[in-house]
């Protein structure tokens, strides 16, 4: 049986980091769905289309990586894709507390295992939210996320 991994986020922008991760969880399945959760309370800088576009460009010669949204619950999406893991990282153990909640509790309704892998520690200090608050004073973040993510190409839409 094939073993896939939702890797779940708002993804606003893809990060160097994230890259990181997905390339790393790649060692340990078969398949990652790169999964953007629609939140409509939280106002994003790029549109959905935009962030779908900007991934499926990053991993288009990668069959093992796809990229969908959704809308559900993330267990309920990973029950969807037939997904029996979810893919999280960790940065800081401000992140592991928060991480290992919300991974009982998607065992606990759903008995779907979270897998966690720790941030390269070159790479701890890089968030969306930095990577955004830096183009909104318009600093160049190429240092921060994947040159063949080609943010440039994109319209902020905040």
């Amino acid at each position: 049986m094939k073993k896939t991994a939702l890797f779940p986020g708002t993804f606003d922008p893809f990060t160097i980091g994230h890259l990181s991760l997905v390339e790393r969880g790649l060692q340990l399945v078969d398949e990652i769905i790169v999964a953007i959760g629609i939140n409509p309370n939280k106002k994003t800088f790029f549109s959905l289309a935009q962030r779908i576009d900007m991934i499926s460009r990053l991993f288009k010669l990668n069959p093992k990586v796809s990229v969908q949204s959704y809308t559900s619950t993330t267990v309920d999406f990973a029950r969807e894709t037939n997904a029996q893991f979810i893919l999280r990282g960790i940065r800081s153990v401000n992140d592991f507390e928060y991480e290992k909640n919300i991974a009982d509790v998607n065992r606990k309704i759903a008995g779907i295992e979270t897998f966690v892998l720790f941030t390269k520690p070159e790479l701890t200090h890089i968030s969306s939210s930095i990577v955004r608050e830096l183009l909104s004073f318009g600093k160049n973040v190429d240092d921060f996320v994947p040159a063949d993510l080609h943010i440039n190409d994109y319209k902020i839409t905040k």
